[in-house]
């Protein structure tokens, strides 16, 4: 499944606006659907988090005009991937206790490894990608 996103242009990193936050939950629910139809109701919670989250920064943090969302099944592993059209290679940070964000890539990478995946970006950092092993599913 793939499904692309019109957002609005450059952002500054703060609070995004509400199209672009409807986006995200739009994102969520297809996401979930999609998992539903391809019988991995197991992994509907976890994987509806990291959408979110892989989503939310790239319209926070990217400069582009477009979102694309990929989700796939092959090997054994659901891959979910997310290109903001802006390269940078995004990393997991220690958020201050009392911060009120800076945590989403944290939560990928451990949700990823509590699944037998892992997370990572492609060669330039528009895209950032994660898998989640299916539970022994083809």
């Amino acid at each position: 499944m793939s499904v692309c996103f019109e957002v609005c242009p450059p952002r500054t990193g703060g609070e995004i606006p509400d199209r672009d936050a409807r986006r995200v939950g739009t994102a969520r629910k297809l996401a979930v659907a999609w998992l539903r139809f391809c019988g991995l109701e197991a992994l509907v919670d976890d994987a509806k988090l990291i959408v979110s989250e892989l989503v939310t920064n790239a319209i926070q943090h990217g400069d582009g005009q477009q979102i694309t969302m990929t989700m796939t099944v092959r090997d054994g592993l659901l891959h979910l991937a997310v290109h903001n059209e802006t390269p940078g290679r995004p990393v997991a940070r220690d958020a201050p206790s009392d911060a009120e964000r800076g945590r989403g890539l944290f939560l990928v990478d451990f949700l990823a490894a509590a699944h037998g995946g892992t997370w990572g970006t492609d060669h330039d950092g528009a895209t950032t990608w994660c898998t989640l092993a299916m539970d022994g599913r083809p």
